[in-house]
């Protein structure tokens, strides 16, 4: 009789821990093999956000993520740059504007921890970091950056 309580109690204990965690996760055209084997290790029950940028809708594919996760793709010759500029969408642009603007709405819950991994570029990425941590007081050790960049130095 114990044993069914606490396999009980165990899985209602995952469930909770799964509603408190979720994920935040950007990529660009040059970083979809890094998403993808970053996607292959999370748990087929993570929840989350994905926003990957391209330059055209024509490059727009198929990605294996979790269910719980909605995957946003962002095509750069669809958007255009800087309000009031007239300029195209640069790398990384579009890609931080559309982060920035989810994170600035759906991180306001200290109570929901986000795991964030971000794979694009560096500009967009330096965009989304400075903004994160900067704006929105998000721990840096909770966001994962290739080292390359420099970012967050530990």
């Amino acid at each position: 009789m114990s044993t069914s309580l606490e396999t009980r109690s165990t899985r209602a204990e995952r469930r909770a821990a799964r509603r408190r965690a979720h994920h935040l996760v950007t990529a660009d055209e040059n970083s979809l093999l890094e998403l993808e084997a970053f996607l292959a290790t999370l748990p087929l029950c993570a929840s989350g956000r994905i926003f990957i940028e391209v330059p055209e809708a024509g490059d727009i594919s198929r990605v294996d993520a979790p269910g719980r996760m909605t995957v946003t793709w962002l095509a750069r010759g669809d958007r255009s740059g800087a309000p009031g500029t007239g300029r195209a969408c640069a790398p990384g642009e579009a890609l931080a504007r559309a982060t920035c603007a989810w994170a600035d709405e759906m991180l306001c819950d200290d109570e929901l921890e986000t795991h964030v991994t971000l794979l694009g570029g560096f500009l967009g990425t330096a965009d989304i970091v400075d903004h994160l941590t900067s704006e929105l007081g998000v721990e840096p050790s909770q966001i994962q950056v290739p080292e390359r960049f420099g970012l967050l130095q530990r």
